[in-house]
């Protein structure tokens, strides 16, 4: 069995899919705090399950694991064809004026300042990000956004709001201490993923409400 704190929302004999907790890494990190993770819990479950996608320490919601090298390898691959559907929900800083729009901006690692990523236009990697407003919240200056990122670059929802002057509330990393202050963690959640089984091509559709 899997540890209680584990939520499983779908297991079969090809993935498992499980709601992570902000504040959980996703896979092994350095020091005894990166022996607990997202991964090696659901290892406890389910010994060959294997990473195919990854969440920031911060940021909670829907992680899919592979079983098995073969099925690991099909799911990469569906994650870099974008046939993988995924959608976000963030609180950001401020007032949106537009009701939907596009991200489009490269981004590269900021080496001197890692885990940090940065806008490069010249090196930068190509990124987008599609969003959609669902709610402005005049009472604390903030806007609740639907999120989709085309492109999978680290940090890229995190990086691309805040180029626009819009960044996610509680991002400790990127945020200003003004929107930082507003929330005691990251409000980023993974709420929704989208895909054909890798065994038999049924469509699977997964969703975790936000928790907050």
């Amino acid at each position: 069995m899997a540890p209680v704190d584990t939520e499983i929302l779908y297991r079969d004999d090809s993935l498992p899919v499980v709601d992570k907790p902000s504040g959980l890494l996703a896979v092994p990190g350095r020091g005894e705090q990166g022996l607990d993770n997202q991964a090696t819990r659901v290892q406890a479950a389910w010994p060959d399950a294997l990473v195919v996608h990854r969440l920031d320490m911060s940021t909670s919601g829907l992680m899919l694991f592979a079983r098995g090298k073969a099925m690991q390898r099909r799911l990469s691959q569906a994650f870099a064809q974008r046939e993988v559907h995924k959608q976000y929900v963030a609180v950001v800083d401020g007032l949106l004026g537009e009701d939907a729009g596009e991200i489009d901006l490269p981004l590269l690692t900021d080496w001197p300042n890692r885990p940090r990523q940065k806008i490069d236009p010249v090196d930068g990697k190509p990124a987008l990000t599609r969003w959609r407003v669902i709610e402005r919240r005049p009472a604390t200056g903030t806007t609740r956004l639907a999120l989709e990122p085309v492109t999978g670059r680290s940090h890229q929802l995190r990086v691309h709001l805040l180029a626009i002057g819009h960044p996610i509330v509680g991002d400790a990393l990127y945020a200003p201490p003004n929107a930082l202050a507003k929330a005691p963690r990251l409000l980023l959640h993974a709420q929704s993923l989208r895909l054909s089984h890798p065994a038999d091509g049924r469509v699977l559709h997964f969703d975790s409400p936000p928790p907050f």
